[in-house]
């Protein structure tokens, strides 16, 4: 009797079985990668999903993007039906092309086309980093070169988000082609007197922040945008110097004159918006 006073009973472990599992939605929650807030994901969508307590902005997609940006139902896609091929035969390349296309909804890394932000019509480039790291192939540049030819014929702004990896290495150098492309279509763009925004995400880095990101009439980013065109460490190697713990990143360019502004994404539609209608003109 005393003995089993003093004796611990075992108590049986329920484990859940795999109905009961399923039966919790997936990706009801979301953990900030910075301060490790757990924050409803419905939530987070309704801050433009930017943490609430310590503002870190998280990637968005292009689609995503387009429900912060425009005025309702006002944009219209464009150039969809463009699609990459395998010009250089690369190894699973246009496997990897699909799954990403089935995975983003997109045809490609970039979402072109044209609506009203303030009631003002822009046309717009948004990439879209979860595509193959929003590297810029072929389709990538025609599509952005496209987007800014459709603006200088309508003689609206134009509005470009960058987010990209860089070139496309699949691709070689007619990914390398789009950065010279892109840009001379934007000098066109210029020489009509149009507007061009340039919005830096996180990424822009490689070919795509030594081209089109970088020559904005006003070049804006987000918060702690990584920006940049070599790595830190090539660059750290090849000039034998530690860089700053901020180097790279949108207030360090900000800092040093190479930003105009780093705009919170929840003020960024506002800001747009105010820019895009003092430029706007009447078409004569």
């Amino acid at each position: 009797m005393i003995r089993e006073l003093f004796t611990k009973k075992k108590q049986a472990i329920t484990i859940p079985s795999a109905d009961a599992k399923n039966d919790v939605p997936e990706g009801i929650m979301t953990k900030c990668p910075d301060c490790k807030q757990i924050i409803l994901t419905k939530d987070l969508i309704k801050t433009a999903k930017v943490c609430p307590k310590c503002d870190h902005h998280f990637k968005m997609t292009a689609w995503e993007r387009v429900e912060c940006l425009f005025d309702e139902n006002t944009f219209e896609s464009m150039d969809d039906h463009l699609k990459s091929e395998n010009p250089l035969k690369f190894p699973s390349y246009t496997e990897k092309i699909a799954s990403d296309s089935e995975k983003t909804g997109l045809n490609e890394a970039v979402l072109t086309g044209i609506g009203k932000i303030g009631g003002n019509e822009v046309a717009v480039a948004i990439m879209d980093s979860h595509f193959r790291m929003g590297s810029m192939g072929s389709v990538v540049g025609e599509k952005i070169t496209r987007a800014i030819e459709a603006a200088t014929d309508k003689s609206i702004p134009v509005i470009i988000f960058s987010a990209s990896g860089g070139a496309r290495m699949q691709e070689g150098v007619l990914s390398l082609m789009q950065m010279a492309k892109t840009s001379v279509a934007l000098q066109r763009h210029a020489d009509k007197g149009l507007l061009y925004i340039s919005v830096m995400t996180y990424p822009t880095t490689g070919g795509v922040s030594a081209s089109f990101a970088s020559v904005g009439d006003i070049n804006l980013a987000e918060p702690k945008a990584l920006i940049g065109f070599a790595g830190r460490r090539v660059i750290e190697q090849t000039v034998r110097e530690k860089l700053p713990d901020n180097f790279q990143t949108a207030e360090f360019l900000l800092d040093h004159g190479q930003l105009d502004a780093v705009i919170d994404r929840r003020e960024l539609t506002e800001t747009l918006s105010k820019l895009v209608g003092l430029h706007v003109r009447e078409v004569k």
